[in-house]
């Protein structure tokens, strides 16, 4: 008897969760987030762990239980010293997601992902999620051979309406 698979709501911080904090609604919720900035010298890993810890104790202020974050501080060609590194986990490349769905037995198929980039809906379609949400003020007009996500969304004030209207789509 398989046990019972978790949905699960990923969001990238910069450009999705750095905006707005107020519609993140589920208990299955991770971040995931490329952090060149640590690679590239611009902060260090522990002032991006301190600024991590702020910002969940801020979601948790207002009720909002965020599972784990999930990040990568490698960059291939402009890390410097151990952070120049292709790491699997550096999106669009799946590794962060596929850690998760293997940290905690997560249904793919039956999550959604939030991003503000197109690499970020790679990701996702190659870990294999249901559900990716372009968070964009206007849909892009090429998507220059990239999949399309399943939805765009121009703010996270729609994602509320969006997320309610998918989860009646996949009730009919």
């Amino acid at each position: 008897m398989n046990p019972r698979k978790n949905k699960a709501l990923f969001l990238d911080r910069d450009g999705v969760i750095n905006v707005e904090q107020g519609y993140v609604h589920r208990r299955e919720a991770f971040v995931v987030t490329n952090h060149a900035g640590i690679a590239r010298g611009y902060y260090s890993e522990s002032e991006f762990l301190e600024l991590t810890t702020w910002m969940l104790d801020a979601f948790a202020e207002e009720k909002v239980h965020i599972t784990r974050v999930y990040y990568c501080p490698y960059h291939p060609l402009h890390g410097l010293g151990r952070y120049k590194y292709d790491s699997p986990d550096r999106k669009p490349q799946p590794g962060m997601l596929v850690r998760a769905h293997a940290d905690f037995n997560l249904d793919l198929a039956a999550s959604v992902l939030i991003g503000d980039n197109l690499s970020y809906i790679d990701a996702a379609r190659a870990a294999g999620i249901g559900t990716t949400i372009l968070l964009r003020p206007e849909a892009p007009t090429t998507l220059q051979g990239q999949p399309a996500p399943s939805h765009f969304c121009p703010s996270l004030d729609d994602i509320r309406s969006t997320y309610f209207i998918l989860q009646h789509e996949h009730h009919d």
